[in-house]
């Protein structure tokens, strides 16, 4: 038997570098499978898909709601030359209602011991409709290593230098945050994955740069210290969404190797200012993510937090117009005010008004948007201070004796060449 494993592409957001990493949800799903099955991936993102490739189970992959409606158009054709769709991941899992009219089965939940039982009724009696997991998570022992032998490695790079790698140590989180969605994927119960098998997946992992993709890994102080004590021997470098302000784990967190970290900047406050200089100090660097478009923004207020951005020195920022996603608490709230204005999900990139604000209008808030990205990157493009961010990771690397050229596309290695040759 042979499965087609798709990620369809997706809109980048208006401003952002273009740049891919190499999908989490697919190679996850892809150890699900079982051995004797030939799995076969294509990421639209990175490489186009054929549609004249054999297989007997299309398996769509899909994490986000801007990349429904290509997922949609995607299993219709396959449909239609009579091959069978499932659907799953979190994108599937915020939209399986919609995703049944494009689709034969979905998948709903995590997958890890499941989809032998998918094979099986697709070989005896038929895929049935819905298999819905949903709030019935399987032991985090049964998580192995992501399948990553899947990837074509030599497509996920950044102007020739090789991005990070995804992994996680954990899945749900207790933070129940209005503008996400995990409580309703993930439950709202923090589940870390045994240390040891964390570990010995990374070690599988032939790359020096990781990315935990875990919501946050400041949900138990002491799982939190274990994890960065069993990393420093790896000698890894890695950038993770927030970890705990507190001394003994940001000095682990550094001596683990901790690159940089994504820091939601929701305020201006001390409390962000001293998170941000506590980080830096230890040299960590820090991206941070703001939302636009909250009930309290107005035009002098985002003018005043990108100021603030500015000035505290983060090395990137990243931002987002607020965006009601499913089953998420703050799209509950809007709609109960009548204020979402479309379901139009490609346009759902968090590049895009698709609300009414309470304190400006569509155009000014989409004016703002635009102006607090210009504004930031005034001095340097994002596409400069990343480069400035990969720099730090390289010299980190040749600090612990990590860094190899080998790392490097032969692209890169020539500029570096000529970057090293002498006067």
């Amino acid at each position: 038997m042979k499965i087609k494993l798709v990620y369809p592409r997706w809109p980048k957001l208006p401003g952002q570098t273009e740049f891919h990493l190499p999908p989490h949800g697919p190679v996850c799903f892809a150890s699900s499978v079982p051995d004797d099955i030939e799995l076969v991936f294509c990421d639209e993102n990175v490489e186009e898909l054929d549609f004249d490739e054999k297989a007997d189970l299309v398996a769509m992959s899909v994490m986000l709601t801007c990349q429904m409606p290509r997922a949609w158009e995607i299993a219709d054709q396959y449909r239609k030359m009579g091959v069978p769709v499932i659907f799953g991941g979190i994108g599937t899992m915020l939209h399986h209602e919609e995703v049944l009219e494009h689709a034969d089965s979905v998948f709903l939940g995590e997958a890890e011991g499941r989809f032998p039982e998918i094979i099986r009724d697709l070989n005896t009696i038929g895929l049935k409709r819905v298999y819905n997991y949903l709030n019935d998570f399987p032991s985090m022992d049964l998580i192995g290593p992501a399948r990553r032998g899947i990837l074509n490695r030599e497509l996920y790079n950044y102007r020739g230098v090789q991005m990070v790698d995804l992994v996680h140590a954990s899945r749900g989180c207790r933070f129940d945050c209005f503008p996400c969605c995990t409580a309703f994927l993930g439950g709202k119960k923090f589940r870390p994955r045994p240390i040891d098998s964390v570990i010995e997946e990374i070690s599988l992992i032939d790359n020096s740069r990781l990315f935990f993709v875990d919501n946050s890994l400041a949900q138990d102080n002491e799982w939190e210290k274990e994890l960065f004590r069993a990393l420093i021997p790896l000698k890894k470098k890695w950038v993770s969404h927030p970890i705990k302000d507190d001394d003994e784990i940001l000095d682990l967190a550094a001596e683990a190797g901790c690159w940089y970290v994504y820091q939601a900047v929701f305020d201006t406050s001390d409390h962000i200012r001293r998170r941000v200089k506590r980080l830096k100090e230890r040299g960590i660097g820090v991206e941070g993510t703001i939302i636009l478009g909250m009930d309290d923004h107005d035009e002098d207020y985002i003018k005043r937090l990108v100021d603030f951005l500015l000035e505290i020195e983060l090395d990137l920022a990243e931002f987002t117009i607020l965006t009601p996603f499913p089953h998420t608490p703050i799209r509950k709230t809007l709609e109960g005010e009548n204020r979402i204005l479309h379901n139009d999900w490609i346009r759902y990139t968090g590049g895009e008004v698709v609300f009414q604000p309470a304190r400006m209008s569509i155009d000014k808030l989409q004016e703002m948007y635009y102006y607090a990205w210009d504004t930031f990157y005034s001095d340097l493009t994002q596409n400069m201070k990343m480069a400035r961010l990969f720099m730090k990771v390289i010299e980190k690397e040749k600090a612990s004796g990590t860094y190899s050229r080998a790392r490097l596309t032969r692209r890169a290695w020539s500029a570096e060449r000529r970057r090293n040759k002498p006067e």
